[in-house]
């Protein structure tokens, strides 16, 4: 079974055909897949999928280039959404200084409410980093000397030196369909040394298809062409990727357990 960590059903590209999508993912052997919320708008969507499917688990969160709509969006709201039972982590939240939609100053204080409401609720972040890696790790840092807490690092294209200190702070790294691509050797580096047990894989989808299916709507079901293209790169078998990377995410997601 191989499970896609971080997806967004709701989204144009998969949610006019979700029902097709999820089942060619389970036809993949895809077992779980965990639908991410990005703006409050689409917070009650997002957990109606998860309700209506039992393989499905929902996250609430504010993307940072949303961080400008929803100042209202702290750390209270953040945990009262929480409680819902199919909601089994926070995000996705971060920094995205590549695109800067968001205020800088704004993006930061989003992300410090989401890890604090990690940090009170027990459910992992979802961090989003582009073009930011030395205030995202500050911040991650600063946060964990405040209490514990844990998360990942979604759709990883980061540095190998950024990876380390991720994994120094507890966190997971998860890997999409950008594995795949040629251009991705620094990328492919890092993600052969990756600890097995520390490794996620998703699609991001609809975006970020994977070879071979690049230019396309991305869905659920290609998690296992980046899987099948991770183990080879690393040398493993897909049957261990999977195993390990699905009882990853039962270690940091411990609430789809």
């Amino acid at each position: 079974m191989l499970i896609d960590s971080h997806c967004h059903l709701n989204y144009k590209g998969l949610v006019e055909d979700q029902l097709n999508i999820l089942e060619r993912a389970r036809q993949r052997g895809i077992g779980l897949m965990l639908n991410i919320a990005t703006r409050e708008s689409e917070w009650d969507a997002v957990l109606d999928t998860a309700v209506r499917e039992p393989d499905v688990w929902a996250t609430v969160g504010i993307h940072p280039h949303e961080a400008d709509d929803h100042p209202h969006i702290d750390t209270a709201k953040l945990i009262q959404w929480a409680t819902h039972p199919r909601v089994v982590g926070i995000g996705e939240t971060g920094l995205d200084y590549y695109y800067d939609h968001s205020d800088r100053q704004r993006q930061q204080r989003s992300f410090r409410a989401h890890i604090a409401a990690a940090r009170d609720t027990g459910l992992p972040v979802i961090v989003h980093t582009r073009d930011a890696e030395q205030d995202t790790l500050a911040i991650m840092r600063e946060e964990m000397e405040k209490g514990a807490y844990s998360g990942v690092i979604h759709c990883f294209t980061a540095s190998g030196a950024f990876a380390d200190a991720a994994l120094d702070l507890g966190l997971y790294i998860s890997l999409s369909g950008i594995v795949t691509f040629k251009s991705a050797r620094d990328l492919q580096e890092t993600a052969a040394r990756l600890p097995l047990d520390r490794l996620l894989v998703e699609t991001d989808s609809p975006f970020l298809a994977p070879v071979p299916h690049r230019g396309k709507s991305c869905e659920p079901a290609y998690v296992a062409d980046t899987a099948a293209f991770l183990a080879d790169l690393r040398g493993e078998t897909l049957e261990d990727l999977a195993a390990a990377t699905t009882a990853n995410f039962h270690a940091l997601f411990a609430k789809a357990a």
